[in-house]
């Protein structure tokens, strides 16, 4: 199986279009989405080419795609991004049947030279739903640091809930290597 990641191109928009909007409501609420929140397929496409266009300084979101077998199963993304700070990792892989088999950790594993470099990152923070073993157990494998619990609506499409939050530090990063 040959693993890779690359940066979002305009032809991955209908495959994150895709994963968004053809969603089933209990596979994303135990991603802690609210479904009534997500933006439109329309208003995602838009948002998407911007982060194209736009330089890594002036990034809100930067986004890669998890490639196996030449096939973009999945992407990965930041946002609430400082440049030169840091920034929060989302992990999202839309092909069910890849999902539980370590592929994801493998993937993130890849993707994080792109985000420490290409951001000038210090630090990686993750905060998934605490009810969802799968980015928990990723972030664990991975060597993040669990820096506690706590309860809030940890973004524009999410529901009040309980996260725990990771991070990686760019020292901790390069001990991985």
């Amino acid at each position: 199986m040959e693993l890779s990641v690359r940066e979002l191109t305009e032809s991955d928009i209908p495959l994150i279009s895709d994963y968004w909007t053809f969603y089933e409501a209990p596979f994303m609420e135990g991603m802690g989405v609210d479904v009534s929140k997500l933006p439109t397929r329309e208003a995602l496409g838009i948002m998407l080419r911007d982060q194209i266009k736009q330089s890594y300084k002036e990034k809100k979101a930067y986004s890669l795609i998890w490639v196996v077998d030449g096939e973009a199963v999945g992407h990965n993304n930041v946002n609430r991004i400082v440049y030169g700070e840091s920034a929060y990792m989302h992990l999202h892989m839309w092909k069910a049947g890849l999902r539980k088999q370590g592929i994801g950790t493998e993937l993130v594993k890849l993707a994080l030279p792109f985000f420490f470099k290409n951001l000038e990152l210090q630090k990686i923070y993750c905060e998934p739903y605490a009810l969802n073993p799968a980015p928990n157990k990723t972030l664990e494998k991975l060597g993040f640091t669990f820096v506690k619990k706590h309860t809030y609506v940890p973004g524009p499409i999410c529901f009040e809930q309980e996260v725990n939050l990771w991070e990686l530090s760019y020292d901790q990063f390069e001990k991985l290597k």
